[in-house]
Order: C-alpha cells, then structure tokens, then sequence
C-alpha cells in the first residue's frame, strides 16, 4: 500500500520477442550519469561500510546477460518537505518515479497531482516541472505514477473515453515521459469498466508515441501476496494485454503481507515468495494468451516494490539487509526492475519518533543511514526508463483466430465434452491439457476462486498442419460407426473423445448429455490417475 501525502492529504502509494525467442537485449548504453551525482553515491556507499560496499560490487559483477535491474525509487511529489529528488546530494539514484497522478476531485477527467495541484500549479509552486529538467541534464530521468491507494485514478473517475485519452496524452507530452506506471488498488483492481477504458487510452497512446519515434512504456503495479497476485490482479493484467497494450512489465508491491500482530516475518522470505509466485503466474497468463516466453524473459517483467522499514502492518520491517537480499535476488534473477517506497522516508526517525515503532512518511521506522536503502538499489546495473519498445509485449491479435478442427494438432474444444484427465485440445490458437474430468470450463479463462481444470501447454505451431491421432489415455481408438451395433461396453471414438455403450445401441450418435440426460446410451470414457477406466 502505497501513500502519498499532499497539503489536503493524498497517497502514494513494454516489441515482442518471440519471432526470434533466442534474442538477446542487447547491452544498453552506459548510463548517463553526472560527475556530482557520481561522486556523492560514492561517498555515501564508503559511509555505509564494508558490508554495504561488497553488496553494491556484487551487483556489479554480476551483470550478466539477464542482470537487467534497474532501480526507480518512488518519490511522494506532494509531500511536505518536498523531497529534492533533483539534488544529488538529497537522491543518489538516476532514475525516479514520480507519484502520484490522480484524478482532480473537482473534474474527474483532468490529471492533478495528489488531488491538490493542477499540473500548472504544481509548476508554480512546487517547481516541479524545473525540477525535472534539471534531473535529466544530470543524467536521470523520471517515470510517472498514476494512481494510488488514496484519491481517484483516472480511468475511475473519467467515463468519457475521449477525454480520458486525452489527460493521459497531457501528462506525456508535457513531461515528455517514456515509461508510465498505473499503480492499481483498492476496489479498482476489480473495476472492469475503467480496466477497459484504461487499457483502451493507454494502447491509443502507445500507437500516437509508435507513430512518432518516441515509443511509450507501460507499467502495471498492483499488490500481491506470498501466493501471488490476487484474482483480481491477475484479471487486471489480462485486461491490459486483451485491451491491446505492449505491456513491459507488472511491478508487484512487496508489501503489508497481513503478518499477525507479535510475530516476526522474514521480510525477504515473503517478497522472494510472492516474485516467484508471481513469475509462475504470468508465465501461465501469457502462455493462455498465446505468447510463450522464457524465464528470463518473464523475469525481465517483472517488478519490485517494498515499503521500507515499518511497513503498514505492525509486525513488518523491512530492512537494509532485506533490500540487499532482494538486491541480489533481482540480479540473479535478472528481474526487470526494482522500486521502493520512498525516496522520501529512506531516512532514520529523529526525535519524537526515535526508538518507537512507527510509520512515518519522512523516515523508514528501522535503524538506518540516511539514504541507505536507495544507495543499496543504486547499485543496481540495469539501463534507465527509456528502455527499447522491445522489452514490452503485446499478445497476440486474437480476432481472426478460428480453430480449424482439420488443421488443429488435437481437438478443438467444445463447450459441452466432458474431458478426461490428460486430454489435450486447442483453444484460440493454444493447446491445453486437462488435469482432471471437467466439463464447460473454458481452458483460456483466468483462475479465480475456483482452481482452473486445464493446463496450458502453449501455442499452436504455425508448422502443425494436420490433427494428430486421438489421444491414448484410455487406450480407445475404434471409431464409432452409425451401423454397428454395439453392446454393453463398448467403447468407441466420436469426435475425437471417448465413450462407452451403456446398453445395445445402434445409430445413436454418442454425446456428451450423459448424465444431465439418463436416456442417451453412452457415457463419456474417462480414467482417474492411477485407476483403471470408468466402466
């Protein structure tokens, strides 16, 4: 849960790959980074010690080919103090995300800075736009968050599509933006009209950006749990990438897991859990959606966001040692990119709120050097926002795609079959294999509440010509024959599934009726692991 706080208050909180799925990114170009800037985060590595120093170098060294990451530390815009995220002596980082962009209570399709500045207000009197220029001519650059906790998103509030696309328009061309961050929460990751408006503003503006040499990343950042994301956030990314966006990536907020009050979570445990969980999600979705990826390549889009220090939950602290742990996960894993939340409360608690256990929006809660969190993330070697159109991934245009039962390599698959455990059928272009005896459960729809039955194996090959031989799993391969007469247990093949004959049976087509209708004379042949077959 991100928060950002405003003067009225208000809360914080990518082309494709696969026509060559051996490529490579290539190595991105030396970062650009000011001598000042240089110099300071030097300094304050010395200051955080040995330990600190030897995290930082093992960073670096192990860029390897997947070791991507990339640190993009959140910024509170409208929080007072306002945070210099523009000085290199207040920010070691390059890179910042600047939050948040919300919907302006006083007309819902116009873009205000934490609900309390219009963004030529926020010009005016928080120097914002200055501001930004003079971390770019340093090097840096900034990606823009919109959304939050607190306040409104605009794709909530503002039900106009046109006006909708064009605030989102307003905020890129005016700060002249090449990543976007929409950080999704509350009850609007379960709002499916403004998943569709929003994805449908979002892939208007990607095409504009195309169109004019200046490609636009997307972000989604949503909340997760040590299982993953939740239903709702894996049906918001489906959404997106249905709604037509070349998404780079999804930035999970490692953070407020609900740990009980009095235990002692291991905080790295937790966020390392939920990646992996969610590394294994996205790699099912994307393989649903007929776009099959690697491992590195889903790691590369995936991102990271831990509350440092106290986190909203009383029993969770993460720590210095934690970002170093998840500082070398991200590395090993090649992980896309790795935020935090915030720039502003990456200092230790003075006074009042020394020694008390407290979550503060000015400093972390937890023993720490001034800037030691985001000094461990600068290390980190991945390229700055402006990453390659490359990295971003749209799925495939599913609207032509017709399964052609004479081209398909197993059977397409039908509403009513009831289908046997390890029964393989094509689907919108992907083959699927089911885990267990299902009926009408359509193999590409995302698990929610209740566990999805079918397995997703990948897309259909353009080289697959022709259908394969019915599947084995029960050994049935005659075909049926509308003038055989059939006994009792007789088993059969119609439309590629099987069956068995219940009683004498002659030109009595089978079905999948049985048993919603007791009269039909076959039964759908299916076998149970490790059991013989139905009789």
């Amino acid at each position: 849960m991100l928060t950002d706080r405003a003067v009225p208050l208000s809360v914080r909180p990518e082309d494709d790959p696969l026509a060559d799925p051996d490529w490579q990114e290539p190595e991105a170009p030396a970062e650009r980074l000011s001598w000042l800037r240089l110099g300071f985060l030097v300094l304050v590595l010395a200051g955080l010690g040995a330990g600190g120093t030897v995290a930082v170098l093992h960073l670096r060294d192990a860029a390897g080919p997947t070791a991507k990451s990339w640190a993009v530390p959140y910024v509170d815009v409208t929080l007072t103090p306002t945070f210099e995220f523009q000085d290199p002596a207040a920010n070691p980082a390059n890179d910042v995300a600047l939050a948040f962009v919300v919907a302006d209570p006083k007309d819902g399709c116009a873009p205000s800075w934490g609900g309390a500045y219009t963004p030529d207000e926020a010009a005016a009197s928080l120097e914002l736009d200055r501001r930004i220029s003079q971390l770019r001519s340093a090097g840096g650059n900034i990606l823009l968050s919109v959304g939050g906790l607190t306040n409104t998103e605009l794709a909530v509030a503002c039900t106009d599509q046109a006006r909708l696309t064009a605030a989102y328009r307003q905020l890129v061309r005016r700060y002249d933006v090449q990543t976007l961050d929409l950080d999704i929460e509350g009850t609007a990751v379960a709002d499916q009209a403004s998943l569709q408006r929003r994805a449908l503003a979002l892939a208007t503006l990607q095409a504009e950006r195309a169109s004019a040499g200046k490609p636009l990343a997307v972000w989604l950042t949503l909340p997760v749990a040590p299982d993953g994301l939740t239903a709702d956030g894996l049906g918001a990314v489906r959404a997106t990438l249905e709604g037509g966006v070349s998404l780079r990536g999804v930035n999970v907020m490692t953070m407020d897991f609900g740990s009980e009050a009095g235990s002692e979570p291991d905080m790295l445990e937790l966020s390392t859990r939920a990646l992996e969980s969610t590394h294994r999600q996205l790699s099912d979705l994307y393989l649903r959606l007929g776009v099959q990826l690697t491992s590195p390549q889903v790691w590369s889009r995936i991102g990271a966001t831990p509350m440092i220090g106290q986190n909203d939950v009383d029993a969770e602290r993460f720590t210095v040692d934690d970002a170093r742990g998840l500082a070398t996960f991200a590395v090993d894993k090649g992980l896309g990119r790795v935020s935090m939340w915030s720039l502003n409360r990456d200092a230790p608690c003075r006074g009042t709120f020394t020694n008390v256990v407290v979550h503060s929006n000015t400093c972390s809660g937890v023993p720490q050097e001034a800037l030691a969190f985001s000094s461990v993330f600068a290390g980190l070697p991945g390229s700055a926002v402006g990453t390659s159109g490359r990295d971003s991934v749209a799925i495939p245009d599913r609207a032509p795609i017709v399964d052609d039962p004479e081209t398909s390599p197993y059977p397409v698959w039908r509403l009513t079959a009831q289908y046997v455990s390890g029964y393989k059928v094509v689907w919108h272009g992907v083959v699927y294999e089911a885990k267990w005896v299902n009926q009408g459960f359509d193999p590409s729809a995302t698990s929610g509440s209740n566990p999805n039955p079918w397995s997703v194996i990948g897309p259909v090959s353009p080289s697959e010509k022709a259908p394969r031989p019915s599947p084995a799993v029960t050994g049935v391969t005659d075909k049926w024959d509308p003038a055989t007469v059939y006994a009792r247990g007789d088993r059969v093949v119609f439309d590629a599934l099987p069956y068995q004959a219940r009683w004498s049976t002659k030109g009595d087509a089978p079905s999948t009726e049985y048993p919603t209708n007791p009269d039909d004379p076959w039964q759908p042949l299916f076998t149970v692991p490790g059991e013989p077959p139905t009789n």
